[in-house]
């Protein structure tokens, strides 16, 4: 792999610098690529060698760096050194480059890239990814899918990297809605509605209550009532809730399964109704918790009264907040999983709870309070559907499939295909989660069903054309050449510039590792595709 050829440029850089080569592995990076002109593979950054150097004296860079290339000798690896601007360059012997890379893409298949010594001696951790996380009986918006899409590219990356990943949906499936619906499920529901299609019924009874609510005292009062028997423990309360809850998770089930995503555990909510209390006691006993006159209770961050850090943690009438619940979930997971990262994917509007939630863990004296990350999303507008604005996932995952349709049967190239249902659909999605990963995930953008569904330029149907084109060749003449190929025949410019970018893949995978970004291996495979 690459490093094998970035350890060998670290060992011979670590005699000259009596420095291990451990030590500069990760300074040693692939150049990226150009179309004009033939460029080295490697280049060290004399600048980050010297980053921890504090001593602004120190002598010139560039003259450090034609010094340092002066020492340095080229052998059966490295076939040309030169120097850049504060860097120094190698060539890699251009022969043993094309045999080396081409091996390992055939040896490692879909492990390619991921063997890499940027990842040896990582320690393999317990990750949780908490994703999707949509509310039973409100709607599934745009918000919900960005979240399901990008947390499971998280765990997705972070189990090929050999960690023990669990993927938890976080349901909200608990708190002043459940009023809200129990009682307009007895004024408004239909129970074969409601076996038909729980999903689209249940948030028809919730906007009609809602609606009544707002008019009748008498309505509001009865949700809140049923809300409290909830609380209690109420048998039929309990009954008609966990109805709702059972059928909407068959649902999202059937549904994640169209997005080839799935989940380790459903949980929400209601698992930290009781455990909540328990976070209540503990803040008290602690000297945390304030009583307001209005009857809540709340946690003052700051020490000092000031109204932007205040957390509201108890109602008046001593019932459980979100807060409150997700700080007894972190704690239970803890105990569960006794996780190396926990790691929550929502949109940045988010983000303020977040943080204080993870402060007030750390002020329970939860040292592991800085093992939780929240992983931020920005907005996406624009996002309608026939049907009109975003109610479902699954209104998304059809339109997606009818819109697709429809440009496969506008081309002419298309060919017959056994399920052509099926692939628009395929296709289609990729199309959508590409357009989502090019940017940074905290960008807001504006989204366009046109654009999505582009086949020219750097667009998910590009990337699917190109691998279903790669695919045809492949059939056509068999991969049994991949075997024994002659290096003397891949030497002229194209060829070359396509072996230094799959040289440089696993430091695409390391630097989306470390970030959680997938822009940087959506752009690598765009540029591996032109």
């Amino acid at each position: 792999m690459a490093c094998g050829f970035r350890r060998s440029i670290a060992c011979q850089l670590s005699r000259v610098l009596d420095l291990p080569p451990e030590y500069l592995i990760k300074s040693i990076s692939a150049v990226p690529i150009s179309r004009k002109e033939e460029v080295a593979d490697f280049q060290l950054s004399v600048d980050s060698l010297l980053e921890n150097n504090n001593d602004h004296s120190r002598p010139d860079i560039q003259l450090q760096t034609v010094r340092l290339a002066e020492k340095l000798k080229c052998d059966t690896v490295v076939s040309e050194i030169s120097t850049g601007p504060g860097t120094v360059n190698f060539k890699i012997n251009r022969e043993l480059l094309t045999k080396t890379v081409l091996q390992e893409v055939i040896e490692d298949g879909s492990k390619y890239g991921l063997k890499s010594e940027l990842f040896s001696g990582l320690p393999q951790k317990k990750i949780v990814v908490e994703f999707s996380s949509p509310n039973v009986a409100k709607k599934f918006h745009v918000g919900h899918l960005r979240s399901t899409i990008i947390g499971n590219f998280i765990a997705n990356l972070k189990e090929a990297l050999g960690h023990q990943v669990t993927r938890i949906n976080y349901l909200g499936d608990w708190g002043m809605q459940f009023g809200l619906l129990g009682t307009g499920f007895q004024l408004f529901g239909y129970e074969e509605k409601l076996q038909s299609n729980p999903l689209q019924h249940l948030f028809e009874v919730y906007v009609q209550v809602n609606k009544e609510a707002a008019d009748d005292k008498n309505v509001a009062k009865s949700a809140h009532e049923f809300f409290q028997r909830l609380e209690l423990g109420d048998t039929q309360a309990l009954a008609l809730w966990q109805k709702f809850r059972d059928l909407s998770i068959e649902e999202y089930i059937r549904i994640y399964k169209r997005l080839g995503v799935h989940f380790d555990e459903y949980s929400g909510e209601s698992f930290y109704r009781e455990k909540s209390q328990e976070v209540l006691k503990l803040l008290d006993s602690k000297g945390l918790l304030q009583k307001t006159i209005k009857g809540t209770a709340v946690v003052d961050l700051s020490g000092s009264g000031d109204p932007s850090s205040i957390c509201t943690v108890m109602r008046s009438d001593g019932t459980s907040l979100y807060a409150t619940r997700d700080l007894a979930a972190a704690i239970d997971r803890m105990d569960k999983y006794n996780f190396d990262k926990m790691i929550y994917v929502t949109d940045k509007g988010q983000k303020k709870h977040f943080q204080q939630v993870f402060q007030m863990l750390q002020i329970m004296g939860y040292d592991w309070a800085e093992r939780c990350q929240h992983v931020p999303f920005g907005v996406v507008q624009g996002m309608k559907t026939r049907r009109g604005d975003v109610t479902f996932l699954e209104d998304v995952l059809n339109e997606i499939r009818l819109r697709m349709l429809q440009n496969m049967a506008s081309v002419k190239t298309t060919r017959e295909l056994e399920n052509p249902q099926e692939t628009a659909e395929r296709v289609g999605l990729a199309a959508l989660i590409i357009q989502d990963f090019r940017g940074f995930l905290l960008s807001d953008y504006q989204f366009s069903w046109d654009r999505v569904f582009q086949s020219r330029g750097d667009t998910g149907v590009f990337l699917q054309y190109t691998h279903a084109r790669l695919h045809s060749l492949e059939e056509t003449f068999g991969c049994g050449y991949l075997n024994d190929f002659n290096t003397a025949c891949l030497q002229e410019p194209q060829s070359v510039s396509i072996l230094q970018h799959l040289l440089r893949f696993d430091e695409v995978l390391y630097r989306s590792a470390q970030d959680l970004q997938p822009r940087h291996i959506v752009s690598y495979l765009l540029t591996l595709s032109d």
